[in-house]
């Protein structure tokens, strides 16, 4: 399954490599705070090798899964093959919750719900970019569109029985017992990831077409139909 595609939307701002910023993208010095969640298993800045994952130096602009020596999961790798970049705003919805994003990445991380300790983490990240200074050019000082879901739309209870009938068409590439022989599978999924998830290929954050046309076929509640079949199915 392939994932996501950049899209952002350059700010102007200025400031130096090291500095503390205080502004819409996000405080510095509380990212430095915040990163404490991420340090067990992260190193960035002078010297930063890497660890259980991956060092975080020039992060934004890299493709997933594509540093040597790194260990990363079958799904990271294939999502930096696929596309993934790790712009602002795909950073952002992946430390929001990982694994929405990258479903089997070895990230066992929760995520870092609150939004402004996300920004000022990726604030603090942005400093050891390649080229931070190099604004709005830079994509480490790219702002992503907003891609948050209506909770209303989260909020839809599907109809399983409905969702077997539209998963028919599913069934022909992914596995219904969950294997992942090549295509991964997709049965038990909490229904907010699924819906997460197909909504990501409905709105062209994720760039497998063929999952691009499927869910943009879908309206809100057959999408929670079939998140609601496939969590359940055995």
């Amino acid at each position: 399954m392939k994932f996501l595609v950049q899209i952002s939307l350059a700010v102007a701002v200025t400031f130096a490599a090291g500095a503390a910023l205080s502004s819409e993208l996000g405080d510095v010095d509380n990212g430095k705070v915040v990163f404490k969640k991420c340090k067990s298993c992260h190193a960035v800045g002078e010297g930063a090798k890497n660890k259980v994952g991956p060092q975080l130096n020039g992060i934004f602009g890299r493709a997933a899964g594509s540093l040597d020596d790194a260990k990363y999961s079958k799904s990271m790798t294939r999502a930096g093959d696929d596309g993934l970049i790790w712009t602002q705003e795909i950073l952002d919805a992946f430390i929001e919750n990982p694994k929405a994003l990258v479903s089997k990445t070895r990230m066992s991380f929760r995520g870092i719900k609150d939004a402004d300790d996300r920004a000022d983490l990726l604030a603090f990240l942005r400093i050891y970019s390649d080229n931070p200074a190099d604004i709005p050019e830079a994509e480490p000082t790219a702002i992503g569109t907003d891609h948050d879901l209506d909770p209303a739309i989260l909020a839809i209870q599907g109809d399983p029985e409905y969702g077997e009938y539209l998963g028919s068409e599913c069934i022909t590439c992914h596995q219904t017992n969950g294997t992942n022989d090549g295509i991964p599978g997709i049965t038990g999924w909490p229904t907010e990831d699924f819906v997460v998830a197909m909504h990501a290929y409905k709105q062209k954050l994720r760039p497998h077409p063929v999952m691009q046309m499927m869910a943009g076929r879908l309206s809100d509640e057959e999408i929670a139909a079939l998140a609601a079949y496939f969590k359940d199915l055995e």
